[in-house]
């Protein structure tokens, strides 16, 4: 028989269900109806189907229109700029559009645009922030086939790659945005003492106005909407730079982005897109209407947007290149992750299937998804153990050799697995070649590719396996950007330290080891260090992101960190009763002073008072005050 006592308690725990539910829908899942999504037209361009024909360029480039002037027939828009750039397919080489690059005068006037539209948001409640951001993601999620399709079009990634690296890490980001800004950004209340006891001290953040955004082509969508999302979260306006590699699908993107503005209420012109060459690129980095610059690319580029930005009194967070290392300890697992080491030299930024865990059979987590390596946080130095190398470099030189390269949108491919897929562009292409040659020549080996594809249209880069590289190596020390694995061999785990560490960058690191402790021995040093993974941190957007050394600056974005970083940071101080207890100042500190020995002893009697070693002290501190005439 049950006793009474646990049929009582059961039913009430039981009853209690029914609330923890109401509870938990209403903390997570209910969504008030002044912040749901609304939806917006938004046409899908003709280019991204498999059936499309484009003009075939016979020279692909930027400024291929400067060969066929009759491209700019009926394409190039009405500008007063006299240079175009030519968009087009890079794993098919054909041709997209032609747009004119804007002039620093254009850039300056969609400038303005945005700091008008800002005045009318800069005090938007969290209702409308949200309800923006609620609509983004509904429309990624909605349409994350055609965005996935349009990035693959002008970047020449393949679709499962466009899946991870642009839709993924795009629905986590609005995920986490839309949970955690308002806190984020609430008053950050701060500890005070005895002598402001009767005040109140706090941070509040607020927005800075109109930020800009210099993003990199290799992440079209996702990293022209993440600065997007961070700056309409915290009360921004935002003029965006992309890469004029990928003008076509950016002007896209933002179009569709401007439709979400104006189908929620909000003024379009926040968010202002800029396509141009660099020579006018000046226009925007030296205005000093820009209170934020993120960057987002090369080395180079983000030096000369550094010192430009200072010269207008901008910072400018730097997020440049890597050269991140790969630690296979002695213990590592050669089987297990075979799978996450072929990933993170040539695909996206997340390494690691979701929910693998669950999935008893490891050989079901394979998906080769590649971007050509492509990719900031790419692993471009492989440091294996000396007893593993043999094996490791036998198993990655059958795996690459199998690797299918073409385009995943042409009707050709429809049937087929296409593992790597295009290279933006084929610019580096004679310098990636004679780095791998310059290698060669000095001892390594080039077990697999190491040259430009030539049997089809587009750019494409033969996936490649470069062993006993040595560390003094010019490919060893600089950003590739590209499909090469680079290997090289150590005895212990203090040289393979010292070789992740021997480069100037310093952006992401990994390690492999069933031992702990020598993982954790083996952290680089460098921002992101990873053991047993590559590259998943970003989908955990409540995370900062940056580099360390050459690869950025002390600045972040992404996390809270990147939402303040966005905001001005004002220290307030007010009275804890507001016009009852205030600041007066004692009669001996008045001026004019009347007694200069009153005033010091007064003064040295508060100091002793307060900041006394012991009570003895403190209360001679006292008697100074009540005695100081």
């Amino acid at each position: 028989m049950l006793d009474p006592y646990w049929f009582d308690l059961r039913s009430a725990l039981l009853g209690l269900v029914p609330l923890a539910l109401i509870y938990f829908y209403t903390r997570w899942f209910h969504v008030p109806y002044e912040e749901r999504a609304v939806k917006f037209a938004w046409p899908r361009p003709e280019e991204i189907e498999s059936s499309w024909k484009g003009q075939l360029l016979d020279k692909p480039s930027l400024n291929a229109h400067k060969d066929d002037p009759k491209l700019l027939s009926g394409r190039a828009a009405s500008s007063s700029s006299a240079s175009y750039i030519t968009c087009y397919a890079p794993a098919s080489a054909q041709l997209l559009d032609v747009v004119p690059s804007l002039t620093a005068q254009e850039i300056r006037d969609r400038i303005g645009r945005a700091v008008s539209a800002q005045k009318g948001f800069r005090h938007s409640d969290w209702t409308r922030r949200r309800r923006v951001l609620r609509s983004l993601l509904e429309w990624t999620v909605d349409e994350a086939e055609p965005l996935a399709k349009i990035a693959s079009r002008d970047s020449g990634k393949t679709l499962v790659d466009a899946a991870f690296g642009e839709i993924l890490t795009t629905c986590e980001k609005l995920r986490w945005t839309i949970a955690n800004a308002e806190a984020a950004l609430a008053p950050d209340y701060r500890s005070t003492n005895l002598l402001l006891a009767h005040k109140v001290s706090k941070v509040v953040y607020e927005p800075l106005g109109v930020v800009a955004a210099i993003v990199s082509w290799n992440y079209p969508f996702h990293n022209l909407i993440s600065p997007i999302i961070a700056a309409l979260a915290t009360g921004n306006a935002i003029v965006v730079k992309p890469s004029e590699n990928v003008a076509w699908s950016s002007l896209i993107f933002v179009q569709g982005i401007r439709d979400c503005l104006a189908a929620c209420g909000e003024d379009p012109e926040l968010v202002q897109v800029v396509i141009t060459l660099p020579e006018s690129v000046e226009g925007l980095t030296g205005d000093a209407r820009l209170k934020h610059i993120t960057f987002i690319g090369s080395e180079e580029v983000g030096k000369k947007v550094a010192i430009k930005g200072a010269e207008a009194g901008t910072p400018v967070l730097l997020e440049l290149g890597g050269k991140d290392p790969v630690i296979l300890c002695p213990s590592a697992d050669l089987s297990a992750f075979a799978d996450t080491w072929m990933r993170a030299v040539f695909q996206v930024r997340l390494a690691s299937f979701p929910l693998a865990f669950l999935v008893v059979d490891r050989s079901l987590t394979r998906i080769d998804i590649q971007s050509g390596g492509q990719n900031c946080i790419g692993a471009e130095r492989f440091i294996v153990h000396s007893s593993l190398y043999a094996d490791f470099t036998d198993m990655m030189a059958a795996r690459i050799k199998a690797l299918k390269r073409g385009d995943v949108l042409s009707p050709e491919s429809a049937d087929q697995q296409i593992d790597v897929g295009a290279m933006v562009t084929d610019r580096l292409f004679d310098r990636l070649e004679g780095l791998i040659a310059q290698a060669v020549e000095g001892g390594a080996r080039c077990l697999v590719g190491g040259r430009r594809a030539s049997d089809r249209h587009g750019h494409y880069f033969e996936p490649t396996l470069l062993v006993d590289v040595a560390p003094d190596m010019e490919i060893a020390q600089e950003e590739i950007f590209a499909p090469v694995m680079t290997v090289m061999r150590y005895d212990a785990l203090e040289e393979a330290v010292r070789l992740a560490n021997g480069t100037r960058y310093g952006l992401g690191a990994s390690v492999f080891g069933k031992d702990r402790a020598d993982c954790r021995s083996s952290n680089a040093d460098y921002f992101a260090p990873m053991p047993l993974d590559f590259g998943v941190f970003y989908l955990n957007q409540a995370l900062p992101f940056g580099g360390a050394k050459a690869s950025g600056n002390a600045g972040r974005f992404a996390g809270p960190e990147g939402l303040r970083s966005l905001c001005n940071l004002k220290a307030v101080t007010e009275d804890r009763l507001h016009g009852w207890v205030q600041t007066s100042i004692p009669p001996l500190l008045a001026y004019p002073i009347k007694s200069g020995r009153g005033a010091w002893a007064f003064v040295s009697g508060l100091i002793t008072f307060v900041y006394g070693r012991d009570w003895r002290q403190r209360a001679r501190g006292i008697w100074q005050l009540i005695s100081a005439r």
